[in-house]
């Protein structure tokens, strides 16, 4: 697969980088990601991966404001859950090793674009029921980044059993460009990603 393919998202190599950096400054063993779950104290009580902590995130994607359609920004709703001993800690670490590592604007942004020039990432996504490997490029370039705490917070839950929980929740926004994967035009930050059609009449236009 090339490396647009829509699973290829800004978000993917965020959550890299934070999986790699974040367990030594914030003295956890795991830092998994998954898609928004759990919705209900249920869910979260049933599904709790092993480990001290996890999170769980929705991508948000902001109105462009701008004349210049290439710039886009976007912001990352982050949950956290701790489970353990001193959850509230953990969940607290967590969330102050983020805001030193991507609250500094363009130098966050800088250093994440370095990080992610020397990887690729593997995926192994299904088809026909077989795993396809493939490894991605990053064809994203940060401009800046800037963290946000919510109003709310999740306070300690305790639910009567031998595990007590914590979480937190945090907004990461960053500005980023895609880059053009076609070697004639470099790292265009006005590469449209698509080219015009063959101009076709009478017969040969396509029925749809």
């Amino acid at each position: 697969m090339a490396n647009d393919i829509v699973l290829n998202t800004p978000v993917l190599w965020i959550n890299k980088y934070l999986g790699e950096k974040i367990p030594d400054l914030a003295g956890v063993e795991d830092f998994p990601f998954f898609p928004t779950l759990p919705s209900t104290i249920d869910d979260l009580t049933e599904t709790f991966p092993n480990g001290d902590i996890f999170v769980t995130y929705d991508r948000m994607l902001k109105m462009n404001r701008k004349s210049f359609p290439h710039i886009k920004c976007e912001q990352i709703l982050y949950y956290f859950y701790a489970v353990g001993s001193q959850p509230a800690i953990k969940t607290l670490k967590t969330t102050e090793a983020i805001f030193r590592l991507l609250d500094r604007f363009d130098e966050s942004a800088e250093e994440i674009n370095s990080w992610c020039s020397n990887r690729r990432i593997r995926l192994t996504p299904q088809k026909d029921g077989v795993e396809q490997i493939t490894d991605l490029d990053n064809i994203f370039y940060f401009h800046n980044f800037r963290v946000y705490q919510l109003e709310e917070t999740r306070d300690i839950i305790d639910f009567g059993t031998a595990r007590t929980y914590a979480g937190n929740k945090i907004i990461i926004e960053f500005d980023y460009h895609q880059t053009s994967q076609d070697p004639a035009n470099g790292d265009s930050v006005t590469y449209a990603g698509w080219k015009p059609e063959a101009k076709l009449t009478g017969d040969d236009k396509i029925t749809i």
